[in-house]
């Protein structure tokens, strides 16, 4: 069991989360989840939920997303951060690396969300359609980097006997430069982040659901996978479930872990960055 735990005490357990890991039981999923991991740790019998019917889980990450997450050991200290994040007062950083530079050193992105019928994707409301999520995304530029040439030739030389010439000047006008971003959503909205960016022109690398096909076949021989990492989570709560006593302040960090670093290691600063 790959239960990676960062914190705990009486109320609260706090996960690492690993990238691969889908965090809610589905009908849809067959495979080992971060639900029944939890399950097996707390000794739930069968049939037996837990806390909010989820084994105590207070929120989600996408499967493909590694990084802090919270799990309430008591009914109370689960509804408590329940309505932290609905009135949004737990803050949340992410580390993100995407295709392009962005030139502003922090940018603002607030739309309406709608989920595209029949694909499990979501994108940025259009005029005249209804049902779209309020959310919003503030950025800051950690970091303007660029391919190390050498690493860069290699990869494109190896997929010259698959790619046409056109494909290739792509690659070498849209796959050279990038910029780390801090990514602290206020809302939380599925894919929120990934879709912010994907409006923005700036795909998150290895992604696999909103990274153009031309770019993900590149990005995934030097970056196996989505490159968003939850990298610090901040609240308040009480020290003691079902008491009276003061707040206090609890924060949380994961690093980046060693699959992202070792893959900003193909990367160089800008001057600019």
């Amino acid at each position: 069991m790959n239960l990676n735990i960062i914190f705990e005490n009486e109320n609260l357990l706090v996960i690492d989360k690993l990238s691969g890991l889908v965090v809610n039981r589905a009908e849809t999923t067959s495979e080992e989840t971060l639900q029944d991991q939890l399950a097996k740790y707390f000794k739930l019998p069968n049939g037996n939920l837990g806390i909010g019917d989820r084994a105590g889980i207070v929120h989600r990450l996408d499967r493909e997303t590694s990084g802090v997450l919270l799990v309430a050991k008591g009914q109370k200290t689960f509804e408590y951060l329940q309505k932290l994040f609905l009135e949004r007062l737990v803050q949340k950083e992410y580390m993100v690396l995407v295709h392009g530079n962005l030139r502003e050193d922090e940018l603002v992105v607030k739309n309406n969300l709608i989920r595209i019928e029949g694909s499990g994707k979501f994108a940025k409301e259009k005029p005249r359609q209804t049902g779209g999520r309020e959310s919003e995304t503030h950025f800051k530029v950690d970091a303007r980097m660029e391919f190390l040439s050498e690493d860069f030739e290699e990869i494109v030389q190896g997929l010259k006997s698959t790619l046409n010439k056109g494909r290739i000047n792509y690659l070498k006008k849209l796959a050279r430069v990038y910029t780390l971003l801090r990514a602290y959503p206020k809302t939380g909205r599925t894919h929120q982040i990934r879709v912010h960016l994907k409006e923005e022109g700036m795909p998150v690398v290895s992604d696999l659901i909103y990274a153009p096909n031309k770019l993900l076949k590149f990005d995934l021989i030097w970056c196996p996978r989505l490159f968003l990492h939850a990298a610090k989570i901040e609240f308040e709560m009480p020290s003691k479930e079902g008491s009276g006593s003061e707040l206090k302040k609890f924060v949380f960090e994961s690093p980046l872990p060693y699959d992202l670093r070792e893959s900003l290691k193909k990367l160089k600063k800008l001057p600019n960055g």
